[in-house]
C-alpha cells in the first residue's frame, strides 16, 4: 500500500536562521540584497557611516557581507556621502554599486535609487538593510528570507512584535514604494498603508536592532 503524503512542515526556527549558502535559489524567486549607505552622519559630526570603523574595516563591508551570508543575491549597495572615499577604502568587489546624488535629501531617494539598480536584475524581491544597523546579522536576514513566497511579498523583521529591519518587497510592490518614498521615511509610509499585509518575522533572539545615529552610540562598534 503507498504510503498517503504528509504536508510538508514549517521550518523550524534553527532551520529558518540557518543562513543558505550565497546564491542558492530560493523557491519561486531570486531575492536581491539592498544596502542603503549614503547617509553623511549629521548626528555624527559629519561622519559618513559608511566609513565608520567596525572590526578593524569599514562599516559598509560588514554590512553588506551580512546580507550575503544571510542568503541574498546579488547584494547591491547605495552610496551617497563621501562616495569617493567608501569606494578607496573599502572592499566592495563582491558587490554592485551605485550613487545617489540626491542622497541630503533623506533615505527615500536612497530606496528609489537602490530599487531603480535593481530593476533590470532579474530579482523577483528585494531585501533592505541598513548601514547602521551593526547587531542585525544573517541570521536575521536568513528568517526573514525563509518567509518569501512570490513577488506580491511583504515581509518584515521584528523585534518584540515591533516592525524593523530588515525588510523584504516582492517586485510587484517596487513601484509603489519609490512613489511613496520621500525625505528620511523611506518606505514607512507604504508600511503603514500596508500593515494589514505585512509578515512578521520575530528576529529578537538573534539579533538587536539598534543604529548607530549619535557619538554616544559608537560604543556599539568593535
Amino acid at each position: 500500500m503507498t504510503p498517503e503524503p504528509t504536508a510538508p512542515q514549517p521550518p523550524t526556527p534553527a532551520q529558518a536562521s540557518a543562513p543558505p549558502r550565497p546564491g542558492t535559489p530560493r523557491p519561486g524567486g531570486k531575492v536581491a540584497g539592498l544596502l542603503l549607505a549614503a547617509g553623511g552622519g549629521r548626528r555624527l559630526g559629519g561622519r559618513p557611516k559608511a566609513l565608520l570603523d567596525h572590526r578593524g574595516r569599514p562599516l559598509v563591508e560588514h554590512a553588506a557581507r551580512v546580507l550575503r551570508e544571510g542568503g541574498c543575491d546579488p547584494v547591491h549597495i547605495v552610496l551617497g556621502a563621501a562616495a569617493g572615499a567608501v569606494r578607496e577604502r573599502a572592499d566592495l568587489t563582491a558587490y554592485t554599486t551605485s550613487e545617489n546624488p540626491d542622497w541630503a535629501q533623506g533615505m527615500g531617494s536612497s530606496l528609489r535609487a537602490g530599487l531603480a539598480a535593481l530593476a533590470g536584475s532579474g530579482a523577483d524581491a528585494v531585501l533592505v538593510a541598513l548601514v547602521d544597523q551593526p547587531g542585525i546579522g544573517p541570521a536575521a536576514v536568513a528568517r526573514v528570507l525563509a518567509a518569501y513566497d512570490g513577488d506580491a511579498s511583504l515581509v518584515s523583521a521584528a523585534y518584540g512584535g515591533r516592525r524593523g529591519h530588515p525588510v523584504l518587497f516582492g517586485a510587484a510592490r517596487w513601484a509603489d514604494i519609490a512613489a511613496s518614498a520621500e525625505g528620511d521615511r523611506g518606505a514607512r509610509a507604504y508600511l503603514q498603508q500596508h500593515a494589514a499585509e505585512i509578515g512578521l518575522v520575530e528576529c529578537s533572539d538573534v539579533a538587536e536592532a539598534y543604529d548607530i545615529d549619535t557619538p554616544e552610540d559608537l560604543h556599539r562598534l568593535e
